[in-house]
């Protein structure tokens, strides 16, 4: 399916050392910005207090905000809980030099209970706990296993479906995607939670289908075009997947950015992550994963086999 066809070929790879250039300089400013500033973690992983408050009618998570908004705490986040009348409230337990742990968690819960039974005298504390730093560690480094899991399974897949260098080309990529998506996260100090990572783990996979649909493209040029070089092979592949790409991503990123306008502050997090994926997906699965595969020495014989001479010899 295409809504229009581009007559002729797009020069892409006449300017690939400048989008190679652009990616270097977003990548290292991304690193550094890890560097300089980190990654402000949710409550997930780096523990804090647990409340479960039960209303007697639906519960409304956006005044909830307000009202514990107006307390003065900044790190919490608000969801329902089993039923629309059950809430679950994450508060970030920032103890105070000299005072138990216990006591931070009362004086904390005590001031959101204030302020929520002030907007709705029906809310009732159900239950109070705190969680420790320790789970949230075990989730980071759960987090960290999987991200590694799936660049390899992407690096194997790629090298037994092309050949080793689209691999190496596809997850560096990827990875770039990733590393941006964070820098992003740590230059403006966006929380980073569990769906954020979960949005990280998808846009691999959504770079990689890009990847993947750019490079048939090339492996069928190859075979088609006998007499056109590498660079050639490689524009001609991404003009004849535009269309396709400017169909899918744009369909993706019209429901992505409804999640982030209608989405509410669960999932703004979710979709911002996405967004910045999903555009950067579509710049490195194009214009970086190419440019280092012919870096690499992709060639026509990587998928082309040379035809054998038939025999002239006659027999005796």
């Amino acid at each position: 399916m295409e809504f229009f066809k581009i007559r002729g070929t797009i020069p892409f790879m006449r300017h690939a050392l400048v989008f190679n250039v652009i990616s270097l300089i977003t990548f290292v400013l991304a690193v550094g910005f890890l560097i300089a500033k980190g990654l402000h973690f949710s409550i997930e992983f780096t523990g804090g207090t647990v409340m479960e408050v039960n209303y007697a009618k639906e519960a409304s998570p956006d005044r909830i905000r307000e009202a514990i908004q107006k307390t003065g705490l900044t790190d919490f986040t608000v969801q329902t809980f089993g039923t629309p009348r059950d809430v679950l409230i994450r508060l970030q337990l920032k103890q105070a030099e000299g005072q138990s742990q216990n006591v931070e968690m009362q004086k904390q819960s005590d001031t959101v209970m204030k302020a929520l039974k002030a907007e709705d005298p029906s809310a009732q504390l159900k239950r109070v706990e705190f969680v420790g730093g320790q789970v949230g560690k075990e989730l980071a480094a759960d987090g960290g296993l999987a991200l590694l899991f799936v660049c390899i399974g992407i690096v194997i897949y790629l090298a037994f479906r092309f050949e080793w260098r689209f691999a190496v080309a596809t997850i560096l990529a990827n990875l770039h995607d990733v590393v941006i998506i964070l820098g992003f996260f740590a230059a403006f100090g966006w929380e980073f939670s569990l769906p954020v990572l979960a949005a990280v783990l998808a846009i691999l996979g959504y770079s990689v289908n890009e990847s993947v649909v750019v490079f048939d493209r090339v492996r069928e040029n190859f075979k088609k075009l006998r007499k056109a070089s590498v660079p050639e092979v490689m524009d001609a592949s991404i003009t004849g997947t535009i269309s396709r790409t400017i169909i899918t991503h744009g369909c993706t990123q019209m429901m992505v950015l409804s999640i982030l306008i209608f989405g509410g502050a669960t999932l703004h997090y979710f979709a911002l992550a996405l967004t910045i994926g999903i555009c950067f997906g579509i710049y490195s699965s194009v214009l970086v994963a190419c440019p280092l595969a012919m870096y690499l020495g992709a060639s026509r014989e990587d998928f082309v086999k040379p035809e054998k001479k038939a025999a002239t010899a006659e027999m005796p």
